[in-house]
């Protein structure tokens, strides 16, 4: 018999587009955010988090979304009489944009304000293809998250296309490019859904505290 999830999601749904504060959702709830490198799985991740088909537009073209995209998502958690409700708000891809090396800007003015402005701002999930060796901008990024003490979930995408041995060795992998050998990485698998109920896990202790 499944074990019964303890963190469920209600409803989810689309609320704003915005690049600059004026634009951000009105109500003041909790925020967890995407990020990663275009064409990473963000939005399929969306789409299997929260059950929702074609919540998040998937395409295969990169750096399609432009804007900060914020969901409403409700949730139940076992135990706690309160339901909670959260934005999942859904960055720009970055390393897509030809840029020189010298001065590469890998995210946008308004992501950058953002992500340092936003008081409601709990973590952020930077998705990682389990298949590949993070990228300079994947640990560029990753830095200066972590320098402006924003806390790091990553958060290894398309993890059934390959094994679990494979998949421990990747991560293994990620750990030694990211220079921290305990380093929390959650494979996820937005086809098969593997790691939601983990990654829901998270996002219920976390709004638990909020």
């Amino acid at each position: 018999m499944a074990e019964k999830e303890r963190v469920i999601i209600t409803q989810g749904q689309y609320i704003a587009s915005a690049v600059k504060k004026e634009q951000y959702p009105e109500k003041e709830l909790p925020e967890i955010v995407c990020i990663g490198r275009s064409n990473v799985g963000k939005s399929s991740l969306i789409n299997s988090l929260t059950r929702v088909k074609g919540l998040a537009r998937v395409s295969s073209q990169p750096g399609k979304t432009q804007t900060i995209n914020f969901y409403e998502l409700g949730v139940r958690i076992a135990d706690v009489k309160d339901r909670k409700s959260f934005y999942l708000v859904d960055l720009p891809g970055y390393g897509y944009a030809k840029t020189g090396k010298g001065n590469r800007k890998i995210w946008a003015k308004f992501i950058e304000e953002y992500l340092t402005t936003s008081p409601r701002l709990q973590f952020v999930c930077q998705l990682i293809d389990i298949r590949h060796e993070p990228m300079v901008s994947d640990v560029g990024m990753f830095r200066w998250l972590v320098e402006r003490g924003i806390p790091v979930l990553v958060v290894a995408t398309k993890a059934d296309k390959i094994g679990k041995n494979a998949q421990n060795r990747q991560i293994s992998i990620m750990r030694k490019v990211f220079g921290i050998a305990e380093l929390s990485i959650l494979p996820y698998s937005s086809l098969k859904n593997e790691g939601r109920s983990d990654l829901l896990d998270v996002i219920g202790d976390t709004l638990i505290q909020c």
